[in-house]
């Protein structure tokens, strides 16, 4: 039987599908509470370990599934998860079907158990391994047992948080490579990789290994990245925590494109001279958030359409208002183009998306549970008092300070304000 299926593309655009090499998808409950947090905060409120306990199975299913939902609805078909939801066996468990119901092409990183397990057999779920204990500070027989596991079960990756300087949390390409893991078949990911040193840089570039820039969430969280923009023949884009923020790469691409410029502009204009050409194209900002997503994960077959590629395609709606006139594809999308102009998805050659519509299935039940599980959680969330970070920062003993906070408002008020939280119908 034909099952091909034709479609109508005439002024549209044709682009692979984003590809997303750092994401913590269980957390979509948390939406909109952290709008105005930083990472210290994070790591005592809203990170794996303050979660222990908080939600359940049900609970990570469902906001696994639903985040992985905003995901595709953006273009967005390949997504490198750090699963650190695995408190148990159950919940566990539970983001990995939630990954696999999605439809999403997912590297689902965290294990024996599962990896033994033929749930992954015809998705586009692949198993990775997730592990943020790589540095000095790391129990050597315990993270070579880690090591061991992934050549074991030739894991699709490897994939750590990498935040040096005053974070302390190393998990550095020294450190990686120390062990005899970094210059294997597996692909290895360095989330975030702040304070990357000349080093770290060209034992990425001997190896062929990539770091993962999440523009947002290193600003929101003041992570910073001083560095990314010099590795960036290793770099691939992340979201992170798509709790604080869209999920969509697209946007993670035109943040990257406009600081990056930003940035090199002024240090030609900090010598009193005047830039004669833009140091960043659209074109590279694009690269980073498709090929080089492939790249990251070693699959040339994906961020790309070429032959033998994998079928994960998105049309963008080339006649929207944000795209009439369009004439360079690459600068639409990357500058002009939304979520509102992805027409269609495809993952693995099915759709996911169809005239702007999520084409998945019982999308009204996944979004009643979903709604019923978070105004649980945050209702949970809202009833934890929050930390006073004093002192110093327990990974590195750097002491807390306070940053500059801004003034908006005239007068004795700096517009500052809280977090509104919606109660029934009344905003408190």
């Amino acid at each position: 039987m034909d099952r091909t299926h034709i479609i109508d593309v005439a002024n549209k655009i044709i682009t692979p599908g984003f590809v997303d090499t750092h994401r913590h998808g269980w957390q979509t409950a948390f939406r909109t509470i952290a709008s105005n947090t930083s990472l210290a905060e994070y790591f005592t409120r809203y990170g794996e370990f303050a979660a222990v306990g908080f939600l359940s199975a049900d609970d990570v299913y469902i906001g696994q599934l639903a985040g992985f939902y905003e995901a595709l609805n953006a273009g967005v078909t390949t997504t490198l998860d750090h699963a650190h939801h695995t408190w148990s066996d159950e919940t566990s468990e539970a983001g990995l079907k939630g990954s696999i119901d999605s439809g999403a092409r997912v590297f689902w990183s965290n294990f024996r158990d599962i990896a033994t397990k033929a749930e992954f057999d015809g998705t586009p779920t692949t198993l990775g391994v997730a592990c943020d204990f790589f540095g000095t500070d790391g129990v050597l027989a315990d993270v070579n047992a880690v090591v061991d596991l992934a050549k074991e079960f030739n894991v699709s990756v490897i994939t750590t948080h990498s935040l040096q300087g005053p974070w302390g949390n190393t998990n550095s390409p020294e450190d990686v490579h120390a062990i005899g893991a970094l210059n294997t078949s597996i692909p290895v990911v360095f989330s975030h990789a702040s304070f990357l040193t000349y080093k770290g840089a060209s034992l990425l570039r001997s190896t062929n290994q990539y770091i993962s820039i999440t523009p947002e969430s290193e600003m929101h969280y003041g992570h910073t990245h001083p560095h990314s923009h010099l590795i960036q023949d290793q770099g691939s884009l992340g979201v992170d925590t798509h709790f604080t923020f869209s999920t969509d790469i697209l946007t993670q691409a035109r943040l990257w494109l406009q600081s990056t410029r930003r940035l090199l502009y002024q240090q030609v204009l900090a010598n009193w001279r005047v830039p004669t050409s833009t140091p960043m194209t659209v074109n590279q900002a694009f690269l980073l958030a498709t090929r080089n997503g492939g790249l990251a994960l070693r699959r040339p077959d994906l961020g790309v359409i070429i032959e033998d590629a994998k079928a994960d395609v998105v049309v963008w709606d080339g006649e929207s208002p944000a795209l009439l006139g369009w004439v360079d594809p690459v600068a639409a999308v990357i500058l002009h183009g939304s979520v509102a102009d992805v027409e269609h998805g495809l993952v693995d050659g099915k759709f996911v998306k169809k005239d702007h519509k999520l084409a998945v299935p019982d999308y009204a039940d996944v979004k009643t549970r979903f709604l019923e599980s978070a105004r649980k959680v945050q209702q949970t969330w809202r009833d934890i008092p929050f930390s006073a970070l004093e002192g110093e920062f327990s990974s590195s003993e750097a002491p807390y300070e306070a940053p500059l906070s801004v003034d908006v408002l005239a007068g004795g008020e700096s517009g500052y304000g809280t977090t509104f939280v919606c109660v029934g119908i009344g905003l408190h």
